[in-house]
């Protein structure tokens, strides 16, 4: 597999918030170090600190986690059917509209982790098995191109963005 960023073409402007967060050419090295680093930022958090929101009508850090979770299935569902050669154009979704159902409080922070390990292995063993056809492979998301390579950087860069913001807001 070669490792090359995304070319400009291969996603809408709106996801290269998303991609323009990883930095080199190595996407799965950056999903493995990232998930290592998240998996110990989450294990620091205090156990009352998990259902802080810092204002009103914004996430809490289980909220967040949650979301990154969901997205990493968005996004790696629709690298799997662009890359083994679905053309059907693929929906957006609308993120806040699966908060009421996240049942976060019904949720662990050992299920949560539990759950977020066991989907980016997932997602890397994935990634991992598509050879360069597949990665520059180009499909429909959101009613915009993009490539399976693109969706890898942005699954990576995704986690890192919330990262930041759970960083600087939550703690």
């Amino acid at each position: 597999m070669t490792n090359r960023r995304p070319e400009d073409h291969e996603s809408h402007d709106y996801f290269k918030l998303y991609i323009n967060q990883v930095s080199g050419d190595d996407f799965l090295q950056t999903l493995k170090e990232v998930h290592h680093n998240s998996i110990e930022f989450y294990k620091k958090i205090p156990v009352e600190k998990w259902d802080y929101r810092y204002d009103e009508g914004k996430w809490s850090i289980k909220e967040v986690l949650i979301h990154i979770l969901d997205t990493e299935r968005i996004f790696a569902y629709r690298a799997l059917r662009i890359a083994r050669n679905d053309k059907t154009p693929l929906q957006g979704f609308e993120q806040d509209d699966y908060v009421p159902f996240y049942n976060v409080e019904n949720r662990s922070i050992t299920s949560l982790l539990d759950e977020f390990d066991a989907l980016r292995r997932s997602t890397i063993a994935m990634f991992q098995n598509f050879d360069d056809a597949m990665l520059e492979r180009m499909g429909t998301a959101s009613e915009h191109p993009v490539s399976v390579r693109a969706l890898a950087y942005m699954i990576a860069g995704h986690e890192i963005h919330h990262l930041r913001i759970l960083r600087e807001r939550y703690l």
